[in-house]
């Protein structure tokens, strides 16, 4: 893996400074970042990003907002994730209560699956991962695709049910044990190999 560890050496620095931004986001920041990881399913980050950005202009977490106009020319499904942001923003209270009183991470990805609509285990990972938590996989077509390159998984699985998911999330752990490149930092990592940027 060579050729992993150089592209690893190249963006380490930035990779790592990335994780500790998560580490500190609180408040708003992380009604926003659940907003963000609703939008992703299907749709591109940056633009999915465009889209939190005018949220976050419009104050959605305390304000009624039109959502169709601003989603519509940045995400797939807009009329679906449209609702799915007002049913969370409805049940945040209670997604904040679930953060402040649970500190385990696959507790609470299992919790928010249950509970929040439109948020699968990818979408989960992704968030808990934005707002501090470590070690899930975030296992969406970046990733996999490389996962596939470097061997840990032999095709791109379809679909990706829940026990698929667990079971290449541990191949991932064990992979970056023996490669010796954090979880985390390898989905960092892919993301930007996939990309050339590394974004969240």
């Amino acid at each position: 893996m060579e050729w992993l560890h150089n592209a690893y050496n190249l963006r380490k620095d930035e990779i790592t400074e990335r994780l500790e931004e998560f580490s500190k986001v609180k408040d708003d920041d992380i009604f926003y970042e659940l907003c963000f990881c609703l939008l992703t399913p299907q749709s591109n980050g940056m633009r999915c990003d465009e889209a939190v950005t005018l949220l976050r202009e419009k104050n959605f977490i305390r304000n009624s907002v039109p959502l169709i106009p601003i989603l519509k020319t940045k995400t797939r499904f807009h009329h679906h994730k449209a609702r799915y942001l007002q049913m969370m923003k409805q049940m945040y209270p209670d997604i904040t209560s679930r953060l402040s009183t649970e500190r385990d991470a696959h507790l609470l990805r299992e919790w928010l699956v249950r509970n929040v609509k439109g948020i699968g285990m990818k979408e989960a990972s992704h968030f808990l991962r934005n707002i501090g938590y470590r070690h899930l996989a975030i296992l969406d077509r970046h990733i996999l695709k490389n996962l596939v390159k470097c061997n840990v998984i032999d095709t791109l699985p379809k679909p990706l049910n829940k026990k698929k998911y667990l079971e290449i999330e541990k191949n991932v752990l064990d992979f970056s044990k023996r490669i010796k490149i954090d979880a985390d930092h390898l989905d960092l990592l892919f993301w930007s190999m996939e990309t050339g940027v590394v974004f969240k």
